[in-house]
């Protein structure tokens, strides 16, 4: 019973600040599918370019992106800006926006490569029948292809936003208020090393677990209608 009551005590004084660091998590995650999926779908157009430019450039920034990791990114972007931008500009050194670039660009990589297997899986034929029509590259791009390619990757996005969900623990690094950031400074105020992150672990394994089982139940929910 002693247990049981210490544990209740633990989560009825800390609970807020599990709450508060969990808001950022969340926050920064949403940023981070939401914009990451534009940059993801121009980095594929332009990886698919004709133009040897952007598809040397799009190609370049993927490669860069997913060839380091999220930890250095977020850390050599937020710091080295903090010390650009003067202390009068508040919104530009906010922790949440400086970090949420980083975070956008790295999920706008690994979606890239998503988008661009979805336009793939597009049978050509789609592509020739638009052109027998009239329609030229752009339009058969835009009103034929990437339609039918968002709808194939859909579950894909949505493992993207559980994944992102996960590593957004990184922003601690540059002091940002998350749930890891609040668990260590729980840890520090309590001396106990166990508990705070074992609430965090908990916390994150409902999410994602939750969101998993949702995503599934849309899958099969599309699957369901293109059967129908």
């Amino acid at each position: 019973m002693d247990f049981i009551q210490k544990r209740v005590l633990f989560i009825s004084k800390y609970w807020q600040d599990y709450a508060n660091g969990l808001k950022i998590t969340l926050i920064l995650s949403i940023i981070g599918v939401f914009f990451g999926a534009l940059i993801g779908t121009l980095l594929a157009l332009g990886r698919r370019s004709k133009n040897p430019f952007l598809n040397k450039l799009s190609s370049g920034i993927v490669e860069i992106i997913r060839g380091t990791p999220l930890i250095v990114q977020i850390t050599l972007f937020v710091y080295s800006f903090l010390n650009i931008i003067p202390p009068e500009f508040t919104f530009l050194r906010n922790k949440i926006f400086l970090a949420s670039i980083p975070m956008c660009l790295n999920s706008g990589a690994y979606i890239s490569e998503i988008i661009r297997a979805g336009i793939q899986s597009i049978d050509s034929g789609q592509s020739e029948a638009a052109r027998s029509l009239g329609m030229n590259e752009r339009q058969t791009m835009i009103y034929i292809i990437l339609p039918q390619a968002v709808k194939n990757i859909l579950p894909a996005l949505g493992n993207e936003f559980v994944t992102l969900i996960k590593e957004s623990a990184v922003v601690s690094i540059v002091a940002l208020h998350d749930m890891m950031y609040y668990a260590e400074a729980i840890r520090g105020a309590t001396f106990k090393a166990f508990e705070p992150y074992f609430y965090v672990a908990v916390i994150y394994f409902v999410l994602t677990y939750s969101l998993t089982k949702l995503l599934q139940q849309f899958e099969r929910r599309l699957h369901r209608n293109d059967r129908d």
